[in-house]
C-alpha cells in the first residue's frame, strides 16, 4: 500500500473529525426530513437539529443564534455581506474599503461591485503583513458605508488587530466585515468584543464538511440590514432561501462544539509543532518567514527559500508532503502570491514560498518526516 503523504495543507481544507461524521450520518438516512416541513416529525426533527447547530455556532463566536444565517460556505456569506450591504446602503453611500492582501472572495466581489458603481479603495499593508491604522481611518469618506478586513490572512496567517480596526470603522458610523474563515476555530473569535457588524466562516477549515457555512448579521447597535442574494422560500430570514443543508448544517454545528472544548489545547499543541517546523527549516541557512511571529496564527507558516531553483521545490516535496503556495482558489495559477507581493516581496521569493498549514491530527512524526525530506531536497536541488 502506498504510503500517504504527510498533510500540511490544514488552511486548504480539514479532514472532518470523526465525531463530527457520526453526527452527521443520521440526517442522510433516518432523520432526513426539510428542516422548512412544518406539519410532520420528519420536518420538525430535521428544524431542531437546525435549531440546536445554530446555538452551537452563535456560541462559538459570541454571537446570538437568531444573528446566524447558513450558507454554502464562506465565498457565499462574503458575497452576501458585501452586495447585500452594498444594495441596502448605497444609498447611503457607495465607498467601500478593504485591503490587498484579502482572499479573492473579497477582491473579486469587490471589483464586481466596482461595475455596479462602488467606489472600492484597497489599502497596502505592511511588510509584516499589518495594516496602518492611521492610514486606514484617513481612508474613511463621508460616503464610506463598509471596510471589509479579514480576521487572519489565509496565506500567511498574519492576524489583523480587528478589534482596534472595528472600533474605528464604529466610530465614524461605518458596518465592518470580516472573513474570519481561516480564525474561527482556531483562536478565540468574539463579535460582541471585537465590535463585528458581518462575519463570514466556514466548516470545513475547522473539521467540519464542505459546502456549509455562516454568515453572522449584528441585529443590534447597529442592526445590519441586507439584501439577499438568492430569492425563492423565504429561508433564513429571506437572507438565503433554499432548502437547508440538514446534514451539513449538523456537522458544522458540532464542529463548533468541539472547538469550542479543544480550541485552547490545540492551540498549544499544535503552535508547539509549527515551531519545530521552523527551528528545523531555520537550520537550512535559505529560509524566511512572511509574517511577524508575533501575529500569526498559531498552525500557519509561511517560508521563502532562497536560492536559484526554489520554484521547483513544491513540485519535488508533493509525493510525499501536501503543502501549497497560498490559497487553494489560486493554487493552478502560476502567478506569485499577491498577499506575498503586496508584503514587497520580488517575484523570485514569493514563487519560491511555501505555506505550512498544521492541524488537529498532525503529529510529531510527521513534522520529523517533513523535516527530513525538505532538507533532503532542497540540498539536492541547491547542488544543481
Amino acid at each position: 500500500m502506498t504510503k500517504q503523504p504527510v498533510y500540511l495543507d490544514y488552511n486548504a481544507t480539514t479532514p472532518c473529525d470523526p465525531a463530527v461524521l457520526s453526527e452527521m450520518l443520521p440526517y442522510f438516512t433516518q432523520h432526513f426530513g426539510n428542516a422548512a416541513s412544518r406539519t410532520h416529525a420528519y420536518g420538525w426533527v430535521a428544524e431542531e437539529a437546525v435549531s440546536i447547530a445554530r446555538e452551537r455556532v452563535a456560541k462559538l463566536i459570541g454571537a446570538d443564534s437568531s444573528e446566524i444565517i447558513f450558507t454554502s460556505g464562506a465565498t457565499e456569506a462574503i458575497n452576501l455581506a458585501l452586495q447585500g450591504a452594498f444594495e441596502t446602503y448605497q444609498t447611503k453611500g457607495k465607498h467601500i474599503i478593504t485591503f490587498q492582501t484579502e482572499h479573492k472572495a473579497v477582491l473579486d466581489t469587490c471589483a464586481y461591485l466596482e461595475k455596479k458603481g462602488a467606489v472600492v479603495t484597497f489599502l497596502p499593508i505592511d511588510k509584516n503583513g499589518m495594516p496602518d491604522l492611521v492610514l486606514f481611518e484617513q481612508s474613511i469618506r463621508a460616503d464610506t458605508i463598509l471596510v471589509a478586513a479579514m480576521y487572519a490572512n489565509n496565506e500567511t496567517g498574519v492576524v489583523f488587530p480587528v478589534n482596534e480596526m472595528a472600533a474605528i470603522a464604529k466610530k465614524h458610523g461605518v458596518i465592518f466585515f470580516s472573513d474570519a474563515t481561516q480564525a474561527v476555530g482556531k483562536i478565540p473569535v468574539d463579535v460582541l468584543k471585537d465590535d463585528i457588524d458581518l462575519l463570514a466562516l466556514s466548516a470545513h477549515k475547522f473539521y467540519g464538511p464542505k459546502g456549509v457555512g455562516a454568515l453572522y448579521v449584528r441585529r443590534k447597535n447597529p442592526r445590519v440590514k441586507l439584501n439577499p442574494l438568492l430569492y425563492g422560500g423565504g429561508h433564513e430570514k429571506g437572507l438565503r432561501s433554499g432548502t437547508l443543508n440538514v446534514p451539513g448544517i449538523v456537522g458544522l454545528g458540532k464542529a463548533c462544539a468541539i472547538c469550542l472544548v479543544d480550541m485552547q489545547n490545540d492551540h498549544l499543541r499544535i503552535q508547539q509543532l509549527r515551531d519545530q517546523l521552523l527551528n528545523g527549516l531555520s537550520e537550512l541557512g535559505c529560509t524566511s518567514l512572511n509574517g511577524d511571529k508575533q501575529h500569526l496564527l498559531p498552525h500557519v507558516a509561511n517560508i521563502s527559500f532562497d536560492f536559484a531553483g526554489a520554484a521547483q521545490l513544491i513540485g519535488q516535496l508533493s509525493k510525499h508532503i501536501a503543502v501549497s503556495s497560498g490559497s487553494a482558489c489560486t493554487s493552478a495559477s502560476a502567478e506569485p502570491s499577491h498577499v506575498l507581493k503586496a508584503m514587497g516581496l520580488k517575484d523570485e521569493l514569493a514563487i519560491g514560498s511555501i505555506r505550512f498549514s498544521l492541524g488537529r491530527f498532525t503529529t510529531e512524526d510527521e513534522i520529523t518526516t517533513a523535516l527530513t525530506k525538505i532538507k533532503q531536497v532542497v540540498q539536492e536541488l541547491r547542488s544543481v
